[in-house]
């Protein structure tokens, strides 16, 4: 159980990246792209970083109760 774990905490670490690297293009491009999505990367990535946290959570809980 701890395997799957880390492997998801691993691929959401990566869409973590992916999309902070893809909100920082938006921005630095800006125009009508930047202020489409922009905003609404950084929104998603907010969303992905506290999905890692509850893992994260999750895996050190699983962990003390399964050693």
């Amino acid at each position: 159980m701890t395997a799957f774990i880390d492997t998801l905490l691993y691929i959401l670490l990566g869409v973590v990246f992916i999309v902070l690297a893809a909100g920082i293009y938006s921005l630095f491009r800006g125009g009508e792209f930047g202020r489409t999505w922009s905003n609404r990367l950084m929104r998603m990535r907010v969303l992905f970083q506290f999905i890692a946290v509850l893992v994260i959570v999750a895996g050190f809980w699983l962990k003390q109760q399964f050693g």
